[in-house]
C-alpha cells in the first residue's frame, strides 16, 4: 500500500507542480481583475458539476461495489456492470450539456449575481462558460475509467490524467495571441484537457483489458444499489459543492480581483491537500473495501491508522509554513506581471486562513472510508451537510458581519472542514468502526514537532534572505521564497532523519492482496 500511495502522491505532485506553472502564467497574463473573475466563474460551473456528479458522487458509489462484483462473479460480471452504469451516465450527461449550454445565462447569473453590476463582465462569463463546460461529459467517462482501474489497483494512470489539464491550458495560455482574449484561451484550454484526458485513460484502460460499451440500460441489482449509493453521494457531493457556490456567489461582491485572489490562496492550500488527500483517498478506499470484504478488519484498520499518521505528518509542516511566510509564499510565486501586490496581500490572508483546515481536510479523507468501504454513503453524507450548513452561515457572518472579505470565505471553509471530521469520528466511534492505534499516537508528536520546527526554520531564512537581498522586487521575492523553503525543508529532514523509528514510513506497507 505504501509504494502505490507514493506512485500516486508522485503523479499528483507531478500534476499539482505543473498547475503551478499554468497558476503563474495565468496571474502573469490575466492577472486579478474583471478578465480573471470570469474567466474562474467559468472554470468552476464545470468542475463543480463534476465534484457532484462524477469525481465526487461517483467514486464512491461505483468503486465498492465494482470491487465486490469483480471479486464475487469475475471480471465479466464487473464489465457487463460497469456498461450497464456507462449507459446510464451517459444519457444523464448529455441531458444536463444541452440544458447547460441552453440556460448559461441564467446559470451564470445564479453563481455570480455581483456580475450584473457590469454586463460586459456577465456577459464574457457567460461565453467562456460555454466554451468550458462540455468538458464535463469527457471528465465523467475519465472518472468511471479511472475507478475501475483503482479497483484492480492500477492507480497511476488517474493520478497523472489531471496533468494533461495544465498542459492543455499552459498551450493555449502562451498562444494566447491567438485567441480574443487570454481569458477565451484559458477557457479553450479547460476544453482541450476534456478531450487530452479522454483519450489518454481510454489508452490506458485499453492497456489492461479495460473498455467501456454503450449497452442496453438495465435495472439489474447491481445496478439498482449502485444508483441507491450514487443518490446517498450525490446529495453528500451537492452540498459540498453549494458551499462552493456561495464562496463565489459571495465573491462577486467583493472588490474586483479579490475572487481570483481566493483563488491563488486556495491553489497553494491544494498543493498538500490535494497530492495527500487525494492520494490517501484513492489509495486507501479500495485497499479498505478489499479488506473487508476478505474479512480482515485488523488490516483494515492498520492501513487507517497508517494513512492518517503519515497524512499529519506530511501536512502539518504546510500548515506552518502558511502561517510563518503568507506574504513571501504568494509574492514569490504570483506577484509578477499583472498580478499586483495588493492582491497578493489579500492571497496571503486567505492562505493563512485556509491553512487552519489543511489537517482536517486530509484526516476526512482518511476516516471517511471507514463508511464508505462498508457501503454506507449515507453517514458520510451527514456529516457533510452539518458541516456545509456551518460552512455558509460563517461565511456570510464573517463576510458582511464582521468584514473579513475574502479571508472570511477561507476562515469558514476552514472551521467546517473541522466540524466535519469531527462528526466523522463521533459517529464512526459510536459504531465502533474506528480503532486509532498506538502507531498513531507515537508519530503525532514528532509531526507536531516538525511542523513547528519547519515554521520557525522558514520564518529565519526568509528574514535573512530578506535582509540581504530587500525586499522589493520580483528577483528578491522569488530570493526570500527559496531561502524560506530551504530553511524549512533542512528542519523537516533533520526531524524526520532523528525520529524515523517513531514515524510511520517504514510501517505503513500492509500485505498485498493476491492478483
Amino acid at each position: 500500500m505504501f509504494g502505490r500511495l507514493l506512485s500516486v502522491g508522485g503523479y499528483t505532485l507531478l500534476s499539482r507542480i505543473a498547475g503551478f506553472v499554468r497558476d503563474v502564467l495565468m496571474a502573469a497574463i490575466l492577472g486579478a481583475g474583471p478578465a480573471s473573475d470570469a474567466f474562474l466563474v467559468a472554470f468552476r460551473l464545470p468542475n463543480n458539476f463534476r465534484a457532484i456528479f462524477a469525481e465526487g458522487a461517483f467514486n464512491l458509489a461505483f468503486l465498492p461495489r465494482f470491487t465486490q462484483v469483480h471479486t464475487r462473479e469475475g471480471a465479466e460480471a464487473a464489465a457487463r456492470f460497469a456498461d450497464r452504469v456507462f449507459s446510464w451516465q451517459m444519457a444523464a450527461q448529455l441531458a444536463l450539456l444541452l440544458a447547460a449550454l441552453l440556460a448559461m445565462p441564467w446559470i451564470v447569473r445564479i453563481f455570480a449575481p455581483g456580475f450584473a453590476d457590469n454586463p460586459g463582465q456577465m456577459a464574457l462569463a457567460v461565453e467562456l462558460s460555454r466554451i468550458a463546460f462540455p468538458y464535463l461529459i469527457a471528465i465523467t467517462v475519465v472518472t468511471q475509467l479511472s475507478a475501475m482501474l483503482n479497483a484492480i489497483g492500477r492507480f497511476k494512470a488517474a493520478a497523472a490524467a489531471p496533468i494533461f489539464l495544465n498542459i492543455a491550458m499552459i498551450t493555449t495560455l502562451l498562444l494566447a495571441w491567438l485567441f480574443p482574449t487570454a481569458a477565451h484561451a484559458a477557457a479553450w484550454g479547460v476544453f482541450g484537457a476534456g478531450i487530452l484526458q479522454l483519450l489518454f485513460m481510454v489508452w490506458m484502460a485499453a492497456k489492461s483489458g479495460l473498455t467501456l460499451r454503450i449497452a442496453r440500460p438495465r435495472w439489474t441489482r447491481d445496478v439498482r444499489e449502485f444508483m441507491g449509493a450514487l443518490g446517498a453521494a450525490t446529495f453528500g457531493s451537492a452540498s459540498v459543492q453549494i458551499g462552493l457556490f456561495v464562496d463565489t456567489l459571495i465573491a462577486s461582491f467583493l472588490p474586483s480581483g479579490d475572487l481570483t485572489a481566493l483563488y491563488y490562496a486556495d491553489r497553494i492550500n491544494q498543493l498538500p491537500m490535494g497530492t495527500l488527500g487525494i492520494a490517501l483517498g484513492t489509495v486507501l478506499l479500495p485497499e479498505m473495501a478489499a479488506r473487508l470484504a476478505g474479512g480482515d478488519r485488523k488490516a483494515a484498520d492498520h492501513a487507517q491508522n497508517r494513512a492518517a499518521a503519515l497524512g499529519l505528518f506530511l501536512t502539518l509542516p504546510f500548515v506552518a509554513a502558511f502561517f510563518a511566510v503568507p506574504d513571501q509564499i504568494m509574492r514569490g510565486l504570483f506577484a509578477h506581471g499583472a498580478f499586483h501586490l495588493e492582491a497578493a496581500a489579500v492571497s496571503a490572508d486567505a492562505l493563512m486562513a485556509y491553512g487552519i483546515g489543511l489537517p482536517a481536510f486530509v484526516l476526512i479523507r482518511c476516516v471517511a472510508p471507514t463508511f464508505y468501504a462498508r457501503g454506507d454513503t449515507a453517514t458520510p453524507v451527514r456529516a457533510t451537510i452539518a458541516s456545509v450548513a456551518v460552512n455558509i452561515a460563517l461565511k456570510f457572518a464573517l463576510v458582511w458581519g464582521f468584514h473579513f472579505g475574502a479571508v472570511g470565505i477561507a476562515l469558514g471553509t476552514a472551521i467546517a472542514a473541522w466540524v466535519n471530521v469531527g462528526l466523522l469520528v463521533v459517529m464512526a466511534s459510536r459504531r465502533d468502526l474506528l480503532s486509532i492505534d498506538a502507531g498513531f499516537w507515537r508519530a503525532l508528536p514528532v509531526s507536531l514537532l516538525a511542523a513547528v520546527l519547519t515554521g520557525l526554520c522558514a520564518w529565519a531564512g526568509a528574514a535573512a534572505a530578506a535582509h540581504m537581498f530587500g525586499s522589493a522586487g520580483a528577483l528578491a521575492d522569488a530570493l526570500v521564497l527559496g531561502a524560506a523553503v530551504l530553511g524549512g525543508a533542512i528542519a523537516y529532514a533533520a526531524v524526520t532523519w532523528l525520529f524515523r523509528d517513531r514515524l510511520p514510513l517504514g510501517r505503513f506497507a500492509v500485505k498485498r492482496l493476491p492478483a
